[in-house]
């Protein structure tokens, strides 16, 4: 099991992308400073966030740098949504 990135070590995969908190906000829609908090709170955690927001910004962080940034964050990814048969 992979261990959680540290904010610095996120921020220099992003660089090493070409890329930076800033850049990743604007380029996925995200505001800016949402994105520097959700990586201040949840960055060196073991622990997924509950929020969807956060857990999504967390997902796409690791998709764009290409290693997970929470362990098992990508993991949640391949998991069917609930889809209910009855309307």
């Amino acid at each position: 099991m992979s261990q959680a990135m540290e904010k610095r070590q996120i921020q220099a995969r992003l660089i090493e992308c070409g890329s930076n908190f800033r850049q990743f906000a604007l380029s996925h829609g995200y505001e800016v400073r949402t994105v520097t908090q959700v990586v201040e709170r949840w960055a060196g955690h073991e622990t997924l966030p509950r929020g969807r927001l956060s857990f999504r910004i967390m997902q796409d962080l690791s998709r764009l740098i290409g290693k997970e940034v929470l362990p098992g964050i990508l993991a949640e990814s391949d998991k069917q949504p609930f889809v209910s048969r009855t309307a």
